[in-house]
This record gives C-alpha cells, sequence and structure tokens, in this order.
C-alpha cells in the first residue's frame, strides 16, 4: 500500500508496504554488500608495486654480501696477524691476492677456469637431457618407480668422489673419465627433481590437459613440464651444484698432461707444492665460479618462473 505525503510543496510517495518494493531494496542492498565484498578481496589480492631507484636497489642488494666479505677477511686477517697457524699454512689475503695475480700476469688464469666452466656446462647439459628423459619415466610409470626410485634417491646421496676409482678403471685417465663422475653425480639430482614437480602438480590440470587432446609427447611438452617447472627448475639448481662440485672431484685425481688444466688441477698442483697461497687462489676460483653461474643463470631464470605464477612479488 502506497500513501503520499506534502511537504513544503514537495510530494513523496512511501511504498513501504509494497512487497515488490521491499524486495527490490533488498536485492538492491545484497548487491551493494556483495560488490564491497568483492572490492574487499580485490583489494587483499593486489599488490601496490613501489619503483625504486636502481641505485637504492642496487646498494641494497650489493651491501650485505660486501659487508660479510669484509667481515671474513678481516677475520682472515686477523688469524693471520696473531698466527694461529704459521705463515706458510695460513697466508694473508694479501699473498693469495699476489698468487691470483702472478697467474693473471703469465695469462693462465683464464685458460684453467674456461677448462673446467667449459666441462661443467657440456657435462650439464648432457646430464639435463638424460635426467629429464629419466624422470619423466619414473614420475609416469609406476613400476619404474618402484623398481628405481629408491636408487635414485640414493645415488643423489651418494658421494661423486667415489666414483672417481671406477671411472678411472673403466676409462683410463681421460675425459670420458671425468664426464662418467659428473653425470653419475648429476643425473640423480635432476631427475628426483623433475619427479618431485610432477607429483606436485593438481590432477585438475592433468586432466584438463586430456580433455583439449594434450597426450603423449604434447601433453608432456605442453601440460607436464609447465606445471612441473617450479620443481624441474630446483633439480637443476641442484644437478648444477652436483655436476660442479663431481667435475672439481674428478679433477683433482684424474691428472694428465694431455687432460689440460683445470681448477681442479690447479688446486692438486698447489698441494703437490705445498704452496698454500696457490691452494687458496684455487678454492676461491672455485668459490667465484658457481656463485656466479648460481646469480647469473639460474637466480633470474626463478625470479621470472615464480613471478609468473604469482609466487613471487616484485617490489
Amino acid at each position: 500500500m502506497a500513501s503520499t505525503e506534502t511537504r513544503a510543496g514537495a510530494t513523496t510517495t512511501r511504498t513501504d508496504d509494497d512487497p515488490a518494493a521491499s524486495g527490490n531494496a533488498a536485492k538492491g542492498g545484497d548487491a551493494a554488500d556483495l560488490a564491497g565484498l568483492e572490492a574487499g578481496l580485490d583489494a587483499l589480492e593486489s599488490t601496490v608495486v613501489h619503483r625504486q631507484p636502481w641505485l637504492r636497489t642496487a646498494v641494497s642488494k650489493a651491501v650485505p654480501p660486501i659487508v660479510a666479505i669484509v667481515v671474513v677477511l678481516g677475520l682472515w686477517q686477523l688469524a693471520y696477524h696473531f698466527q694461529l697457524k704459521p705463515h706458510y699454512l695460513l697466508p694473508s689475503p694479501v699473498d693469495v691476492a699476489r698468487s691470483l695475480r702472478q697467474k693473471w700476469l703469465e695469462g693462465t688464469l683464464l685458460g684453467f677456469v674456461w677448462t673446467s666452466v667449459s666441462r661443467g656446462a657440456l657435462g650439464f647439459v648432457a646430464s639435463v637431457a638424460i635426467g629429464t628423459v629419466l624422470g619423466l619415466i619414473v614420475a609416469q610409470v609406476k613400476a619404474v618407480r618402484a623398481a628405481i626410485g629408491p636408487i635414485l634417491s640414493g645415488l643423489q646421496s651418494l658421494p661423486s668422489v667415489a666414483w672417481v676409482p671406477a671411472a678411472i678403471i673403466w676409462f683410463g685417465l681421460s675425459d670420458a673419465t671425468i664426464y662418467a663422475v659428473v653425470l653419475l653425480g648429476a643425473v640423480p639430482s635432476i631427475a628426483n627433481g623433475l619427479v618431485s614437480g610432477v607429483d606436485q602438480i593438481s590432477p585438475l590440470y592433468l586432466r584438463a590437459g586430456r580433455t583439449i587432446g594434450a597426450t603423449g609427447l604434447a601433453g608432456v611438452r605442453h601440460v607436464l613440464l609447465p606445471a612441473a617447472l617450479p620443481g624441474y627448475l630446483a633439480g637443476l639448481k641442484q644437478g648444477w651444484a652436483f655436476s660442479w662440485r663431481s667435475l672439481m672431484a674428478a679433477e683433482l685425481i684424474v691428472n694428465a698432461p694431455d687432460l689440460g688444466t683445470g681448477l681442479g688441477q690447479l688446486l692438486e698442483q698447489g698441494r703437490e707444492l705445498q704452496d698454500m697461497s696457490w691452494v687458496l687462489a684455487a678454492i676461491f676460483l672455485i668459490l667465484v665460479v658457481g656463485i656466479g653461474i648460481e646469480l647469473l643463470i639460474f637466480a633470474p631464470i626463478e625470479r621470472r618462473v615464480l613471478r609468473s605464477r604469482g609466487l613471487l612479488v616484485k617490489n
């Protein structure tokens, strides 16, 4: 029932007793509440991105490692100053830098680094090819997983240096020995990483892929590998770490004039000459190469993958 009131020349119609009007008002209120709820959820999900000056970003990322390096060098210099070990057993940072400078002036330093990096890169590429295929088979075939899954985990925990004597017997003092040790150290890590990534895929993605016809190799390429990429990438990072460590272990033991001189052979030469400055310089180069590969190659790829999946917010 509607009533009309006249106030100050204005006419107002009240519809308090009209059921249809009351229903419309209630629906309007519900819609407003729903819109407010959606706006609140959007506000929770959205992240305000503030662009910082590149100089400030560079400083914020560079200062902590620089401070850590300065602290380590300071402690090292104090240990040298107070002779915790004789100077011929614990040289100063300056002595190690002098040894590096000598190798640089001789023109041999980059050759040592390149020999090891090229071996590590080639061994890692071969490990990725083998480990990816093996990981897909283990992840997809239950009988294969039951048979060799525990063996892969055991091989991953086996120290790479344990393979060196066997590889020498099989292949002699040759490049094949070095690459065999690298493969045996890296392949299990890459395969296990891919298996872990596949296990974390939602079954809904796999069913959706089969529905649109992505089966066989097409399903692996377009559904399985992209969905398992975070776990697969973690396996690749670990595989590189294992391949680099395996390479250094092999180069330390497999030493022949025809093989060339890598960082592992350089380290062994320093030990034979009882030159600790040489030994520590080689250890420093091995560490720098490992960190450099991580920061320049794997870290940017990992950030991009995580950011594309909404797992990492760029601030």
